[in-house]
């Protein structure tokens, strides 16, 4: 038989996903296993969110909407990106997807020519890399450092351009670091971009879980010409407890938008019409389950870092946001546990697993192999038990 796409054989499974069906299957034969696997909070949908759903079903809405979402939807959109960033965007602006993956991919398919550079920043969400090289693209990995909290600086970006370079994409709120750029280092990175003509998608979906009292930057709130040149990227999977409704949103120029909405006609035909409505009600509904999901995110974060820098031979930085907690695991490389030698985040993530049964996703994926990943969005009683276990691990 003659061979499959070469583009796609070179596609890895998800790292995240992966550790979370492990995990989901052990669960399944009887296994007592804490998963700190997938980024996927814990609460149910809200109910008005529910209701709106079920009243679309019963109301007949489930045929087909624009292929790029309900005009109803992107002016919810619009009008909550007015009422927290102070941006001004209309409709034809916005292109909803099926979910903020969805749109990342989009977005990429519209902008990259074959061998076009991407500038990314380590760590990296495991599916950027994939998704630039599934586009056509060239990514082009800027290391960071623990001792600056993983955060890449203007100069570092500038020193990385070429002529090839299309677009920088960010991350902020950072998953897996959970770390939280400031206003002036977001403003020092897009005079770069602007001088050198480059797209940015500022991936955001994580922008309403801050804490400390941090405000939050949208990139795209730094001056007309950055807007215009920025995709925002967000959704209500994580601040609307709604991973499995799948929508996603993106806003840019017309021209872009309007490209983004061709290509999804062609692939998608439209995201879920019932999910769209419930998307709606998210928006536009009662805000107030955000704020109760932050509060009990931001305890959980005060007691997982306290128990993990409590662990001799462990550490960790202090997220600002997100719900991901990274851990340096250096001192562990180079030691036997269980009989399995420990060279990297992948055997410990292992090990771990099959002598505790705790399952997390080693860093190897996101670009730093001494390093992995905890998810906080479960409860204090999952975590503490699962903390235990790692601890004992360790020792």
């Amino acid at each position: 038989m003659k061979p499959i796409s070469k583009t796609a054989t070179n596609v890895h499974e998800s790292a995240t996903l992966a550790v979370d069906a492990l995990a989901k299957k052990l669960k399944a034969a009887g296994e007592d296993v804490v998963g700190f696997g997938a980024g996927e909070p814990d609460f149910r949908t809200p109910e008005h969110i529910c209701q709106a759903a079920i009243r679309a079903i019963k109301d007949g809405m489930t045929k087909y909407t624009p292929a790029s979402g309900l005009e109803q939807l992107k002016k919810s959109v619009c009008t909550r990106f007015k009422n927290d960033f102070d941006l001004d965007y209309t409709p034809a602006q916005i292109v909803i997807a099926s979910g903020a993956k969805h749109s990342i991919f989009v977005a990429l398919m519209c902008l990259l020519n074959p061998g076009d550079e991407v500038i990314i920043q380590e760590p990296y969400w495991v599916t950027y890399y994939e998704a630039i090289e599934m586009a056509g693209g060239v990514p082009v990995v800027i290391n960071t450092i623990e001792e600056n909290r993983f955060k890449v600086t203007a100069d570092q970006i500038e020193k990385a351009i070429t002529d090839k370079t299309k677009l920088f994409l960010l991350n902020n709120p950072s998953n897996p670091s959970g770390v939280v750029y400031t206003r002036e280092e977001l403003k020092a990175i897009a005079d770069i971009c602007v001088k050198y003509d480059l797209y940015i998608i500022s991936d955001e979906i994580y922008y309403k879980l801050m804490y400390d009292g941090k405000e939050f930057t949208s990139f795209a709130s730094l001056g007309e010409d950055v807007k215009e040149r920025t995709i925002i990227v967000n959704g209500i999977s994580k601040s609307y407890a709604m991973t499995g409704w799948r929508i996603g949103y993106t806003a840019s120029n017309k021209e872009l938008a309007k490209v983004m909405a061709n290509y999804l006609s062609h692939s998608t035909s439209a995201p879920s019409t019932i999910s769209q409505y419930a998307a709606i009600e998210a928006l536009e509904g009662d805000q107030d389950s955000i704020e109760d999901m932050r509060k009990v995110f931001e305890e959980r974060r005060n007691y997982i870092v306290s128990r993990v820098q409590a662990i001799d031979g462990l550490s960790c930085l202090v997220p600002d946001g997100a719900f991901y907690l990274m851990v340096n695991i250096e001192k562990q490389i180079g030691r036997t546990i269980g009989g399995k030698l420990i060279q990297n985040g992948d055997d410990f993530a292992l090990a771990l697993l099959e002598q505790e049964k705790v399952a997390l996703v080693p860093c190897t994926s996101f670009g730093l192999p001494n390093y992995v990943r905890l998810t906080y969005a479960t409860s204090i009683e999952e975590i503490g038990k699962g903390l235990d276990r790692i601890e004992e691990f360790v020792k």
